[in-house]
């Protein structure tokens, strides 16, 4: 529910706070700032208030959504030599990056870091493994109330994110929320207007105060999955491994547009046959590797793979131009998903990962489906053709 007759909803109340931000000279760049987490004159002195909070100066990981208005704040919290997290975009790679500044970084390489494109640069994923821990969590915000009601850009990320964070267990019921918004942003907000997955805020900072809201409202406690879509599990795939993890620990992940009894029906199976292999199964199976329209079938992978002198291979395509194979190390290692051997052919496009055993391939596989490095979204699956150890390189892909 958007409001009550007459009340402003919020889509009311994001076109009042973006049209006045547009009107009355207050909008930076990029511009118009309609659809976006409006950037805004003064958006660097407001950051500087984090400096004054307590929360910021004790926290050792902060994280800082990737909009324009939050740009200082990450650059101060790397100048403070803390750990910087920046949400993936619309979280399509998995759910965080850690930003990593080349080692004796100078101020402006720090400014560099913390821009959009330091972000893609300078950064390593954070897998659901990585054990990340939370200790403040600064949003971009359209609109916010002195009690601490917030309203975004109206995709839900930002609530997403923190309900991601939650299941992970890398934020906990106390974590400190920051908003950075121009003082227009702040207004009054129906709390009628707030579902139980919004995220409210317990720190606004503005160019000229800062406002504590001592919202006493809960914050969301988790993914509420009734309200997640088909839809959107396709584009987020992070979100198939929480789902898969939390189905397994006993919790309700019935979907938005799922019919309970028919969830584990031929009949449901049929209607959904990509997205349930997916979501149900983000291990591959011995039999057969699913990912996108590419199968990998068991013939070649039976018996012959299960001696000691076998190997299984993991084929990773559509690697960009521009990446280097320290960036791929990286993610690698990001994951928990280091081969013994890594043979790297960029001017290909690709690269292949050797593993010990099908296992940990099979693992790598699932780990590393849907991560997006320079730009691209990588193909990952286990390769076609197999070998023995010391055979030539594997040429069945195309």
């Amino acid at each position: 529910m958007e409001g009550r007759a007459g009340a402003p909803s919020k889509w009311d109340i994001r076109e009042q706070v973006w049209d006045h931000l547009e009107s009355s000279g207050l909008a930076e760049f990029p511009r118009p700032v309609h659809g976006r987490i409006p950037n805004f004159q003064g958006a660097s002195h407001a950051a500087t208030r984090l400096l004054g909070l307590q929360e910021f100066r004790a926290a050792r990981a902060v994280k800082i959504n990737p909009d324009a208005p939050q740009r200082s704040a990450r650059f101060l919290t790397l100048e403070a030599r803390k750990t910087l997290l920046v949400p993936t975009p619309r979280l399509r790679t998995g759910l965080f990056n850690r930003i990593v500044p080349p080692p004796g970084a100078t101020k402006e390489i720090l400014r560099r870091c913390a821009t959009s494109q330091g972000v893609r640069d300078y950064s390593v994923p954070v897998g659901l493994d990585g054990k990340a821990r939370v200790d403040l969590v600064v949003v971009g915000s359209v609109a916010v109330s002195e009690k601490g009601w917030r309203i975004g850009k109206g995709e839900g990320y930002a609530d997403m994110e923190y309900a991601m964070m939650v299941s992970m267990g890398a934020v906990q019921e106390d974590t400190p929320v920051v908003t950075i918004v121009h003082d227009c942003q702040v207004v009054d907000i129906a709390e009628e207007l707030l579902d139980d997955h919004d995220l409210t805020v317990d720190y606004i900072l503005t160019p000229t105060r800062i406002i504590k809201t001592n919202c006493k409202r809960p914050k969301p406690q988790g993914i509420i999955w009734h309200k997640v879509s088909y839809e959107m599990l396709g584009k987020i795939p992070i979100l198939k491994t929480l789902r898969h993890r939390e189905k397994q620990m006993g919790k309700d992940v019935t979907l938005q547009d799922e019919h309970p009894h028919l969830a584990n029906s031929t009949r449901a199976a049929e209607s959904n046959k990509k997205e349930m292999a997916e979501n149900t199964q983000p291990q591959v199976a011995t039999g057969s590797a699913q990912m996108g329209q590419h199968h990998v079938e068991s013939d070649p992978l039976s018996p012959r793979l299960e001696g000691s002198g076998m190997i299984t291979t993991v084929y990773v395509g559509n690697i960009p131009p521009s990446l280097r194979v320290s960036q791929l190390k990286c993610a690698l290692r990001e994951f928990h998903v280091t081969p013994f051997r890594l043979s790297w052919q960029g001017a290909q496009h690709r690269a292949f990962l050797d593993y010990k055993d099908k296992v940990t391939a099979e693992r790598a596989v699932s780990s590393l489906k849907g991560l997006s490095l320079g730009g691209n979204t990588l193909r990952v699956e286990l390769a076609r053709n197999q070998r023995n150890e010391g055979q030539g390189e594997i040429n069945s892909q195309k």
